[in-house]
């Protein structure tokens, strides 16, 4: 079983590159499709937690029940947001990953090489073409 877990939506380039590093370490991550198994509404306020941000700071804007309930109003608690995500996981941003130096939302995804534990094995290039890892497996940036 794998120490590096990542909540990953494959229809997002975001998660496709993060855990497309989190592979060029060598490391096989348990994935977790958020959308199809969501978090328990204790295992969301856990991984709020160790993130260390504001509930606020996960609601993901550009989607559709984000408008359609009235999210950007500064009205509700942190416990009604809660609820929100769990009733439509789509506004959980992505990916969320946990090792065992941290656990983040890795946005952009170059943020994850923060916690993992093993070094990049070789170059590594995002979808849009920006380089982040050298051929020495080295951070770019």
């Amino acid at each position: 079983m794998s120490n590096v877990t990542i909540y990953h939506n494959p229809a997002c380039g975001t998660s496709r590159n993060t855990l497309a590093l989190i592979r060029n370490s060598g490391t096989e991550p348990t994935v977790i499709l958020y959308l199809d198994t969501p978090p328990s509404r204790a295992e969301l306020l856990q991984l709020i937690a160790d993130m260390g941000i504001p509930v606020r700071a996960l609601l993901r804007q550009n989607v559709d029940p984000y408008e359609q309930l009235g999210l950007a109003e500064d009205r509700f608690s942190d416990e009604q947001l809660i609820d929100y995500m769990l009733q439509h996981p789509i506004l959980i941003n992505r990916p969320i990953v946990v090792t065992p130096l941290g656990t983040r939302l890795c946005r952009p995804s170059e943020v994850v090489l923060d916690i993992l534990s093993d070094t990049q094995l070789g170059a590594f290039t995002k979808e849009d073409g920006e380089r982040v890892v050298d051929e020495q497996g080295n951070k770019l940036k």
